[in-house]
């Protein structure tokens, strides 16, 4: 191994991992993993993010529905996550417990920690570069985040790789051309995931893939072929799902401005005469708001600014001693601070917290895209310390490191005992949904105990998990994404559903106010912040 030794005493250079170390950090990060996603079983937190449910939901139906097929994906979450899902959502009693989104979260979780270990060995000695995993691995949002079908494992996945095969891409540019164009087939492929996993990874994939442009330009290697072919492939990601969009709904922008996109929500949920949320039309707001949600998903709440802080300046000393080191590629892990600074100020992208008004917890979760840069950061910090004690004390250049994994430790320990910020927004999630949770399904199930074969008519959308609970598959429902079934359904309720699920002021429900004939109440359900529910028997003999 090469190293180059800059004038602080600080060590750089590209080395070998060893399959020990790949072992070692591979078995400690999946028994993190194994650990959270038993408490999350056993705590029941599997399926506590609406948004967790809806994603199994989704994938579910693509194969389950009365017109299975792809339009199923809908129109506003990108299809990745739940394309992944569907093999695993088809075990029903996965679908119903939330394990089908862990298998592949848990998996993201892996990369990613492989990710940072690796892309962190490119500038850090072992103990540094383990700290930096550390920091990352342990955090007790991404642990938590891993157990659920959310998409924010993947997609900080697909960035940390990203950027892990920029930084080799840049490295081996100039001496092995043929690596180089692997790597650039691999790091199209990282972008095009991103794409059709969250809307950042667009921004993302045109930074990243201009950054390459500009650099093949100014060293004259834009004409391979190769080039080219891989940036067909990118551009045409998010082309095809705007493609989609216009094919399967309407509208090539359905995503960004039909009924269920975020700009449309924002318009439903304001109140007129006040700003929608904090950080509108702000940008100065919104990025404080970001910064400080990433540092509390980072870190206890005391910690969060010196965290913050601490990751910079390791940061910038790593850019003034090696910057010939590739490490401006690495800074792509900053992206998010700018993506979510104009989102939350004119992307309808709301963040609110409960330390600031409206004292409430909604997208916390977002601050998480910053941990691996914020780990980075500290791992390179943790390298300066080391170093510098190696240099002047050598022999307390062990106990250095010990105190840094302690702190480490501690930082952990103190956010647990504080609860996690994603996990209490998880559980605020799901208190507005337990009861229905629990009372509706029965009566379901009993009401079609006498009517096997009957249909049920509702919005499976909002409260998804009332069907996969109640043990009915979703065929066996007619809802919104069954566009024809349900249209013909609304229309005369009686005629076409055996049960009717309607929530007062939902499409269904005006549906029965419009067409009562047949129709007998048999149960109403309310629930404190909730529209009431009323669970209807159709009394025509061809139900079904």
């Amino acid at each position: 191994m090469t190293e180059k030794h800059n004038a602080h005493g600080a060590e750089f250079g590209r080395a070998a991992i060893s399959r020990l170390e790949w072992l070692a950090v591979l078995a400690a990060c999946a028994a993190a993993s194994l650990i959270a996603i038993v408490w999350s079983w056993r705590n029941g937190a599997m399926l506590n993010y609406g948004d967790a449910v809806a994603h199994l939901h989704i994938a579910r139906r693509v194969l389950d529905s009365r017109r299975p097929g792809l339009t199923q994906l809908g129109s506003v979450w990108l299809p990745l996550p739940h394309l992944l899902m569907i093999p695993f959502v088809q075990v029903y009693a996965w679908w119903a417990n939330g394990i089908a989104g862990t298998i592949p979260s848990a998996l993201a979780y892996l990369a990613c920690c492989a990710g940072v270990y690796r892309l962190a060995r490119n500038w850090l000695r072992p103990a540094a570069a383990a700290l930096a995993l550390a920091f990352f691995a342990m955090n007790p949002n991404l642990l938590y985040l891993q157990t659920t079908a959310m998409t924010e494992p993947l997609f900080v996945c697909e960035t940390i790789w990203t950027v892990v095969w920029l930084v080799e891409w840049r490295a081996c540019l100039d001496d092995e051309p043929k690596k180089a164009c692997r790597l650039q087939g691999w790091i199209a492929l990282a972008l095009v995931a991103a794409v059709f996993t969250r809307y950042d990874g667009w921004v993302m994939a045109f930074a990243a893939w201009t950054a390459m442009g500009v650099t093949l330009a100014r060293r004259g290697g834009l004409r391979p072929r190769g080039f080219w072919l891989a940036s067909a492939v990118v551009v045409a990601a998010p082309v095809v799902w705007c493609v989609y969009n216009a094919a399967a709904f309407g509208d090539w922008l359905d995503f960004l401005r039909g009924p269920y996109s975020a700009t449309a929500i924002e318009i439903r949920t304001s109140v007129p005469g006040f700003p929608p949320h904090p950080g509108w039309h702000d940008p100065w707001v919104s990025l404080i708001f970001y910064v400080r949600t990433a540092e509390l998903d980072a870190a206890a709440i005391a910690w969060g600014n010196a965290v913050l802080v601490v990751s910079l300046l390791g940061t910038l000393w790593v850019w003034l001693t090696a910057r010939k080191s590739g490490l401006q590629w690495a800074l792509l892990l900053w992206f998010p601070v700018a993506f979510y600074a104009y989102s939350v100020s004119y992307g309808s992208v709301p963040i609110f917290l409960p330390v600031w008004w409206p004292h409430s917890w909604y997208n916390t979760r977002y601050g998480m895209e910053l941990l691996p840069a914020l780990a980075l950061g500290l791992g390179f910090a943790a390298q300066f310390a080391i170093s510098a004690t190696r240099e002047f004390k050598p022999q307390w250049a062990k106990y250095v490191a010990a105190l840094l994994f302690a702190v480490v430790a501690l930082n952990a320990g103190k956010m647990l005992r504080e609860r996690p910020l994603v996990y209490v927004e998880g559980t605020k999630n799901i208190e507005a949904r337990r009861a229905y949770d629990a009372e509706i399904p029965p009566v379901l199930r009993g009401l079609l105990a006498e009517r096997p074969n009957g249909a049920v008519l509702m919005i499976s959308s909002v409260y998804p998990e009332i069907v996969a609970f109640s043990g009915i598959k979703l065929r066996q429902t007619i809802n919104e994404s069954d566009k024809e079934f349900y249209e013909a359904a609304l229309a005369a309720p009686a005629a076409h559903a055996a049960v009717v699920l309607a929530f007062d002021g939902d499409q269904v429900d005006s549906a029965v106010k419009t067409h009562p004939e047949g129709l007998l109440a048999v149960r109403r359900f309310t629930t404190p912040g909730q529209q009431p529910g009323t669970i209807y028997v159709s009394d025509t003999s061809s139900s079904r």
